[in-house]
C-alpha cells in the first residue's frame, strides 16, 4: 500500500475547553473530558507545556507512530494559538489533527465525525481555522443540545448554557458519549478516519 492509499489517521488529538476548576465538566469542556479519558485509558501522563500553551502528553500508536494529546490552556477563543504552535513544532499538516469539541446543534450524546467543515459558530473552531489557514482538518463533535427554551437563545443564554454543568440525567448520557468517542478515536487510529465516519456517524449514546 502506498502512502496515497494509506488511511488517514490522526497524529495530534486535541480536546477543546477552558482551563481552570470553574469550567471543569461544563458542556463546553467535553473535549477536555475525552482527552482525559483517552490519556487514562492509554496510561499517558499529561503535563503543562508552556511552549505549546497547553497540557500535553505523548505516546506511540500500535504502528509505532508518534501520537500527541493536547488540551489548549489559552481559553476557548484562542485555541488556535496552541494548536498552531504544536503543529509547527512537529511539522504536522492540518489533516494530521483531530479536534474534539462540543456541538449545540447535535442532540445530547450524538457523535459526528467529519474530515472538514466550517466553524458552525463555535469560537474555538473559528480560532483554529484562522490559525491553520484552512477548514480542511478532521473533527469529532459531541452533541450537547441547546437550551430547552428556544425563545431565549440570546448570546448570554447561549454562553450560560455552554458554560453550565450537565443535569444528572444528561451526565449519564455524556459519560456514555465520552466512552463512545474513545472507541471512535481508537478506531480512527487503527483503521482511518473515513472508516470510523461510516461506523460512528449518527451514533447516539444512551444512559
Amino acid at each position: 500500500m502506498t502512502d496515497a492509499d494509506s488511511p488517514q489517521t490522526p497524529k495530534l488529538l486535541v480536546g477543546l475547553g477552558n482551563p481552570g476548576q470553574k469550567y471543569d465538566r461544563t458542556r463546553h469542556n467535553i473535549g477536555f473530558e475525552v482527552i482525559d479519558a483517552l490519556a487514562k485509558a492509554w496510561s499517558i501522563p499529561m503535563s503543562n507545556n508552556k511552549r505549546f500553551q497547553g497540557i500535553t502528553g505523548e505516546s506511540r500508536t500500535a504502528a509505532g507512530n508518534r501520537l500527541i494529546l493536547l488540551k489548549p490552556t489559552t481559553y476557548m477563543n484562542r485555541s488556535g494559538q496552541s494548536i498552531r504552535a504544536i503543529v509547527d513544532w512537529y511539522k504536522l499538516s492540518p489533516s494530521d489533527v483531530l479536534v474534539i469539541y462540543d456541538d449545540m446543534d447535535l442532540p445530547i450524546g450524538k457523535l459526528r465525525l467529519r474530515l472538514s467543515g466550517s466553524a458552525g459558530g463555535h469560537n474555538g473552531m473559528k480560532s483554529i481555522i484562522s490559525h491553520l489557514g484552512t477548514q480542511i482538518f478532521p473533527r469529532l463533535r459531541l452533541g450537547i443540545s441547546r437550551s430547552d427554551n428556544p425563545e431565549t437563545q440570546s448570546n448570554r443564554t447561549v454562553v450560560n448554557h455552554v458554560l453550565g454543568k450537565f443535569a444528572p440525567d444528561e451526565r449519564k448520557v455524556i459519560d456514555a458519549a465520552i466512552q463512545l468517542a474513545e472507541e471512535a478515536v481508537e478506531f480512527s487510529l487503527s483503521k482511518g478516519i473515513e472508516r470510523a465516519m461510516s461506523l460512528y456517524n449518527g451514533r447516539e449514546a444512551a444512559a
